[in-house]
Formats: structure tokens, sequence, C-alpha cells
């Protein structure tokens, strides 16, 4: 085929003959196109004899861009989300399957999308790799009975993490 998308190519090849020069200065008697343009080549027969050829026309469309763009965030908390949108095009296929231009994220992994302009070229974009972090585990362990008489207390002792506020306003890892 004459059209197709950028990075693709076509053969022109002329017809046997003693000699040959293409419009791009070739002189074989075939080239390899990669480019858009009205190509012809002149043939000389072996009796000296000259003729020109119609000329071909090649059309080389060029490929969509396929970028993704997050919401917000790509590193947060599990029960967060991020939605990724790809740049506008004909239609799309995500690494997940789904067809959309924008799909919601939710657990962590690498994501690419596949976008077709409306020639139907296609290009793949770069992965957006998404991070999803787990929530820390929250206990509180007493150090002894939890029902006492007034005057008497218990150290409530929370699991270790990086930081703590207790219902109190307190910052530590135990309370009294």
């Amino acid at each position: 085929a004459t059209t197709f998308c950028q990075g693709g190519s076509v053969t022109l090849t002329a017809s046997v003959n003693t000699s040959y020069l293409w419009s791009t200065g070739a002189t074989t008697q075939s080239i390899n196109v990669t480019t858009s343009g009205s190509y012809t080549v002149t043939v000389t027969n072996g009796n000296g004899c000259i003729a020109i050829s119609s000329a071909t026309t090649v059309t080389v469309n060029p490929l969509p861009t396929a970028t993704i763009t997050p919401s917000g965030a790509t590193t947060f908390c599990q029960g967060g989300s991020v939605t990724l949108t790809a740049s506008a095009n004909t239609t799309y296929l995500w690494s997940t399957g789904a067809t959309t231009q924008t799909i919601n994220v939710t657990t962590s992994g690498s994501y690419t999308v596949t976008v077709t302009n409306g020639n139907g070229c296609t290009a793949i974009s770069l992965a957006t790799s998404v991070t999803v972090n787990p929530l820390p585990t929250a206990t509180i362990t007493p150090s002894g009975a939890t029902t006492f008489c007034q005057g008497g207390s218990v150290i409530l002792t929370a699991s270790a993490n990086t930081s703590y506020l207790w219902s109190t306003g307190a910052t530590t890892q135990a309370i009294n």
C-alpha cells in the first residue's frame, strides 16, 4: 500500500530496463520509500529510448500522541484512587483491558495505554506507575483491667506506627 503509518515503508519498483533515475536521485530498479511525496522514475532501454513513469503518491500518516495524565498523586494510601487520562485519540486500549479515555486506579501497578488515531495509526504510552500503600494496623493494648475504681489507672498502648493521635489529643504511643 502507498498509504501507511509513520515507521512503515513501501518499495517502489520500476519495470525492467537498462537504467533508472528516480525523482529522489536513486539509480536502482527499486527504492524504499518512508516519507510522503510524489515519486517518478525515468527509465532508459537498451536502444537508448527514454520514458518517464506517471507519479506514484505515497502518504505517510503520523502516529498519534500516547500520553497518560494522572488526576493527582500516583502514590497514595489504600482506599484512595487516581484517575489516569489518555491523550485525545479515536480509540483506547489500556493494559487493564479498559477501552475508555480515562480509568480509575485503586491498585498498585504499571499502567499503559495503546491509542489509535483517525488514520488507524497506533502508539503505546510510556508506563505510569501507581503505588498503593497499605493502611497501618491500629490496635490498643491495655496494661491491665479497663474497669477499675476511681483513683486507679490503666496504660493504653497503641500498636507500633510512625505517629499517633489519641481521642484525648495525646500524640504518644501510650497514655495513662
